[in-house]
């Protein structure tokens, strides 16, 4: 324990109640920061990464705050030299402070009323720009975002496909032609209206909680899996914005994914050409469903050629998206902050 200070004396001479309990605060945030900052000496001035960061999570993204402590990044994703926190009293020690989107307001009062000099702030957000709002109201705010476009400061996608050197194919059991699991139905999406139209032509399997069928979070992927194809619409359409309806519920469950998103050109920048179906591949949906309903055994295994190079990898952990940060560091601009936040993520 760090030695104790001395208590104030009253004009009686023995320490007062108050004193003693405010000391005793005092002390014990001491020690606190020593043992964050303990074994790391904390410095931003850190332009080659030689020495340890500290990430401060202004909130953080999801709803159950996992535990953190310790050399979480080292020991969980091999990121040396990295370190997260929540406690916003570290705020004049952390290097990086990211903000997610999802725990900010539309004003500026939850913020931190100062930034310490070299400090920078990261906007984080895995939402489309539809259903992203108030975002006038961060201008000249933040030094770099964090989303799933590629063009990010850090970029955090859904998942990607990884090298994997098996040479093997693992197609599951088919016992129905399509599937689709749905849960945010909104039929002024352009999604329900292909769905609606799709439909007339053949019959799709439908779960989740629009058509009161939900999932249990380990039964999806055996339901998906039994389908020849899935539906991996998503529910608004921009650049980069492939989720895990793709990667997860498609990809990895060994199925082949019917597309609505980005343009085709979008999506194989993350996958090969020869991997899914885009629905702009046909002329009218009734070709479409003709498509899939008449395909041959030899022609669908071709749409699994890409398991023999490489295997999925899903981000799910908001902590490995956030360590991230860590390995960004070195090579992100210094001095930059984004005068309209709303009109790049919109652009």
């Amino acid at each position: 324990m760090p030695r104790a200070l001395p208590l104030p004396r009253l004009p009686w001479g023995r320490p007062g109640m108050k004193a003693t309990v405010t000391i005793g605060v005092l002390v014990t945030t001491l020690w606190n920061l020593r043992s964050f900052l303990n074994p790391f000496k904390v410095s931003r001035e850190v332009p080659n990464h030689t020495k340890p960061l500290v990430v401060l999570v202004w909130e953080w993204p999801s709803k159950q705050v996992p535990n953190i402590s310790g050399d979480v990044c080292g020991e969980l994703y091999g990121i040396m030299g990295c370190r997260l926190t929540t406690e916003r009293q570290f705020l004049g020690w952390a290097d990086v402070v990211v903000f997610p989107h999802t725990g900010l307001q539309a004003s500026r009062d939850r913020l931190p009323k100062e930034k310490p000099p070299g400090q920078n702030w990261v906007w984080v957000s895995l939402e489309s720009p539809s259903n992203t709002k108030a975002l006038s109201g961060w201008n000249q705010t933040f030094n770099w975002v964090m989303t799933y476009r590629q063009d990010s400061d850090i970029f955090i996608p859904y998942g990607k496909l990884v090298p994997n050197q098996s040479a093997t194919v693992n197609i599951p059991v088919k016992t129905n032609l399509v599937s689709w699991v749905i849960s945010n139905y909104h039929r002024t999406q352009k999604r329900a209206e292909v769905y609606k139209n799709l439909s007339k032509y053949l019959h799709v399997n439908l779960y989740g909680k629009a058509n009161k069928k939900p999932l249990c979070k380990d039964c999806l992927l055996p339901v998906t899996s039994r389908s020849k194809f899935y539906l991996a619409f998503e529910n608004s359409i921009h650049q980069d914005y492939i989720t895990e309806k793709l990667w997860r519920n498609s990809l990895m469950a060994g199925t082949v994914p019917v597309v609505l998103g980005p343009p085709r050109a979008n999506y194989e920048k993350f996958v090969p050409a020869d991997s899914f179906i885009h629905i702009d591949d046909f002329g009218s949906l009734a070709e479409l469903a003709t498509f899939l309903k008449t395909m041959n055994s030899s022609r669908y295994q071709q749409f699994f050629s890409w398991q023999k190079r490489y295997s999925v990898k899903l981000y799910a952990d908001w902590r490995e998206r956030i360590c991230t940060i860590c390995t960004a560091y070195p090579s992100l601009p210094r001095g930059h902050v984004y005068p309209d936040l709303e009109s790049w993520f919109n652009s």
